[in-house]
């Protein structure tokens, strides 16, 4: 298996661009104009840029392009790597949430167990533990891209993901984030595979990222250029070549940070979520996070989404062996 550390730093970049968009749920502050236009930004390109790392990794693994005796194999340790962590924790979100709901505000709490879980399996879009989908959908392209790459090579698996990306996809079961992210994860198992890939990233990133910082700066002033698919594409598309590339000039020092981050980056993003919710119960109880009080009230929220996870893997989870390797 090849490994590029660079991956890693990437990895860690996006982590933070997903807790930034956690930090608000449902009720936005009042008096505060800057967060959303941001968060819609970063809405625009921070999960196919993941799901393009992510296909990055399959492909450098060798995986999808392994024989179909191996496809059962990598079947059950994808399950067991992904399906365990997403459904083992949206049952705690989802029991967390009814229980803490009765003591302290909660971001989008069930109304009752039969709501949570109906949420959490069909109607996803009400889901309770809904920040963690990527973990559900990953596991879904893993499995399929490599049947598809047999069946019919890149023209029938980069067909299939720009179909899926057109039809209008409903929420549930997750069929909407399926459709939406496929095309991005075949991208980035293409770029895995192409030798040339992370070379013209080194030389032409520059110029890619004035078109992308246009285009963000674009839709923080003015929201979709055409229509969020459109938008999606564009900037998720951009993203890759960019902000792949400013991690691999990073210099040393500062690459350290967000190397270590990445390496806790799967942590982070399943735990993210509570963390933050569960500062934010407890600020709420004794300030406000409206208007001049939002930013440190922000930066409370991030440091709990990031560093609360990295805390719980070193605290507790490495003293547990399994816990430890379902969450690396």
């Amino acid at each position: 298996m090849r490994r590029d550390e660079t991956l890693d730093r990437a990895k860690g970049l996006a982590i933070l661009l997903v807790v930034f968009g956690h930090l608000v749920a449902r009720a936005d502050p009042a008096g505060v104009g800057w967060y959303e236009p941001l968060r819609r930004a970063v809405y625009a390109f921070h999960m196919p840029f993941f799901l393009y790392l992510s296909g990055m990794a399959v492909a450098m693994s060798g995986a999808a392009f392994a024989p179909a005796c191996a496809w059962p194999g990598f079947v059950m340790s994808r399950a067991r790597r992904l399906l365990v962590p997403f459904f083992g924790l949206g049952f705690a979100i989802l029991a967390a949430k009814l229980v803490a709901a009765r003591v302290m505000f909660v971001d989008n709490a069930p109304g009752s167990l039969a709501a949570g879980l109906d949420g959490l399996f069909w109607h996803t879009e009400l889901s309770p533990a809904r920040s963690i989908w990527y973990a559900f959908v990953l596991f879904v392209f893993s499995v399929a891209a490599p049947p598809l790459l047999r069946a019919g090579g890149w023209r029938l698996l980069v067909g299939v993901a720009a179909l899926v990306y057109c039809l209008p996809c409903p929420a549930l079961a997750y069929a909407d984030e399926l459709g939406r992210y496929f095309l991005f994860f075949v991208l980035g198992l293409a770029a895995g595979a192409a030798p040339g890939w992370v070379g013209w990233v080194d030389r032409y990133w520059r110029f890619v990222a004035v078109g992308f910082l246009g285009l963000l700066g674009w839709v923080v002033a003015f929201g979709d250029f055409v229509s969020f698919p459109v938008t999606l594409l564009c900037t998720g598309a951009l993203s890759m070549p960019v902000l792949h590339g400013l991690v691999r000039s990073f210099p040393e020092t500062r690459a350290r940070v967000f190397l270590y981050l990445g390496r806790y980056s799967f942590m982070i993003y399943l735990f993210n979520t509570l963390f933050i919710g569960l500062a934010k119960g407890i600020l709420l109880r004794v300030t406000s996070w409206d208007g001049a009080h939002f930013l440190p009230f922000a930066v409370a929220l991030a440091c709990a989404g990031i560093l609360g996870p990295v805390a719980l893997k070193q605290v507790a989870f490495r003293r547990a062996g399994i816990l430890d390797r379902l969450t690396n």
